[in-house]
């Protein structure tokens, strides 16, 4: 059987651009011009880029559009001016925001538009060097088919913009919706063709709000930056030392305090942990998890009882972080692992010291990543004692390192330090 090419009938057509080095592209073609809010540019790799298109999604009622008006005030305060296109709120209801979290700018235009082609009429008449549309999903192409929020016609509209900003050297920022299980609502293709993808994150229950960076053809993809959203508008946490700790005067026994890298930024948190007998006439519950991995508790707990003899298979065991963190890196299991046993034994471990590292099935700890850049940041924060994982090596000078091959190496470790005089309910921890 004679295979098939097409080597014979193709015919090469001559380039409307050619071909030129890489050396004699001029770099500051993809430059990045700051937005103005310090923790959105750390997660953007220092900024917008011209011709660059953003997608940032999150959850109905976050703060999406808070946080871009703040990003049009600021471009325009810089002397540049910003287009707001919104297809779900009205121009007064916008302005009615911008007046309550004090954005309001001359150089920041507004327009209430559903259509994609009206929008680019508005780029033009305007000349803005940044544009914002609110959102992606409410904006109809006339010439796709159909309906508005629907994959077609989502592709057809981010392709248009997409299309429109490469030619203009204009940068998009589009707003896009989630699902309820936190993905990008539409079509896959959808993040495949913008340049950022961002996802803005937050509990309603705090005013802790952080945007994470997935995607970036300009930068790093795992930056983190935190807000703080308020009634007066969403202002940047460059220091997070204090939004997942409790402060108070003395040691309490069932907390500890742990390093976890998000993204690359490392963030102090804060175990409690309570566990307490059931009632006589009820099972126990076995685990209430709040903040973190219901599946690694169970995991440790086990380790626990299994490795380091603590008999604590018949408690109710009750889990939270502070001020809504989530911890989903390993390297917070031997926290989880000192919390409980503090809690259990009534042993508070000192307030200035820190414990990460992973716990392995076998009670043996191993060692996680960024071990300098966590001990740096809790050495910052005034923390002068670190439990971690053994192979670590030396830590900031103002801090000292205690390391463990095993879970019960570092729980005698940290019963050391705290203290315990060993007559308590379980006499080796």
């Amino acid at each position: 059987m004679a295979s098939v090419t097409g080597g014979a009938a193709a015919r090469s057509t001559a380039p409307v651009t050619p071909a030129v080095p890489i050396t004699s592209i001029d770099p500051d073609r993809t430059r990045h011009f700051p937005t103005g809010v310090s923790e959105l540019d750390r997660v953007l790799g220092g900024g917008v880029v011209p011709g660059s298109v953003t997608l940032l999604a999150g959850d109905p009622g976050v703060g999406k559009s808070t946080l871009l008006l703040e990003v049009a005030h600021r471009w325009a305060q810089s002397g540049r001016r910003a287009l707001y296109i919104s297809g779900e709120e009205s121009a007064g209801q916008i302005r009615m925001r911008a007046e309550r979290t004090g954005c309001t700018h001359d150089e920041v235009f507004l327009a209430a538009e559903s259509d994609v082609n009206t929008v680019l009429g508005h780029v033009d008449a305007v000349q803005p060097s940044l544009v914002i549309v609110d959102s992606v999903q409410t904006m109809v192409a006339g010439d796709a088919d159909g309906v508005g929020g629907g994959v077609t016609q989502v592709r057809a509209v981010t392709a248009t913009l997409t299309a429109a900003a490469k030619s203009s050297g204009v940068a998009m920022v589009l707003v896009g919706h989630v699902t309820k299980d936190g993905a990008i609502a539409g079509p896959r293709t959808l993040e495949h063709l913008v340049d950022v993808v961002l996802h803005f994150e937050g509990d309603r229950n705090t005013t802790t709000r952080m945007v994470r960076g997935v995607k970036n053809r300009f930068g790093a993809a795992d930056e983190v930056g935190c807000f703080r959203l308020q009634d007066e508008g969403i202002e940047c946490v460059s220091d997070t030392s204090g939004l997942f700790l409790e402060h108070r005067a003395d040691a309490v026994p069932g907390t500890a305090v742990t390093v976890t890298l998000d993204g690359k930024r490392p963030l102090i948190g804060e175990i409690q942990a309570l566990l307490t007998a059931p009632p006589t006439d009820h099972s126990p519950r076995r685990t209430v998890v709040s903040g973190i991995d219901p599946s690694r508790v169970a995991m440790i707990t086990a380790v626990l009882h299994k490795r380091a003899g603590i008999p604590i298979a018949s408690l109710d065991i009750y889990l939270s972080t502070v001020g809504g963190m989530r911890l989903t890196d390993p390297s917070s299991d031997l926290a989880v692992a000192a919390a409980m046993t503090s809690a259990v034994t009534g042993h508070p471990l000192p307030a200035t010291a820190v414990v990460f590292g992973e716990v392995g099935l076998a009670g043996d700890l191993r060692r996680v990543s960024g071990m300098d850049r966590r001990l740096a940041e809790a050495a910052r924060l005034g923390f002068d004692l670190a439990v971690v994982p053994a192979g670590c090596g030396r830590g900031p000078k103002d801090m000292r390192t205690l390391e463990s091959a095993t879970i019960v190496d570092a729980l005698h470790a940290i019963t050391a330090i705290s203290g315990a005089s060993g007559d308590g309910p379980y006499p080796d921890f």
